[in-house]
């Protein structure tokens, strides 16, 4: 991944590393009601669970100048309204990196890799085994 580089006549340059817009978008897509957290994709059939230490995990992130193209891998809470998560995830991320870089996000896929019971439903199985 290279930096994204927002030029200033007056002032300079500013360099935003891949990875950077990459956490934002990880982030901003677990603060989305009904997002468990990022998958690292299928690879051999399996999909990933990745915490809070891997954000940058389960996005790709591609710059043309100052337009970016994401692309999300979530594990969503079942019983969720998938559609209405996904819309909700491609607004949330569209706006934290638009707000937090000024690049214009032109694209964002959302690719629902799993879901996950629900913590309380977890909790209690382990407690009747």
């Amino acid at each position: 991944m290279g930096d994204t580089i927002i030029n200033d006549a007056d002032k300079g340059n500013v360099k935003i590393s891949d990875d950077v817009i990459a956490i934002i978008a990880g982030i901003a897509a677990t603060e989305v009601k009904g997002v468990v957290g990022m998958s690292g994709g299928i690879t051999g059939g399996i999909t990933e669970l990745l915490g809070m230490k891997n954000m940058s995990k389960g996005v790709k992130v591609e710059l043309n100048e100052n337009i970016a193209k994401v692309d999300l891998f979530i594990i969503v809470e079942f019983g969720s309204n998938l559609a209405k998560v996904g819309k909700e995830v491609q607004s949330n991320v569209k706006a934290s990196i638009e707000n937090m870089t000024a690049l214009n996000v032109n694209e964002i896929n959302v690719n629902i890799q799993g879901v996950s019971l629900p913590k309380e439903d977890k909790k209690e199985e382990k407690k009747q085994d």
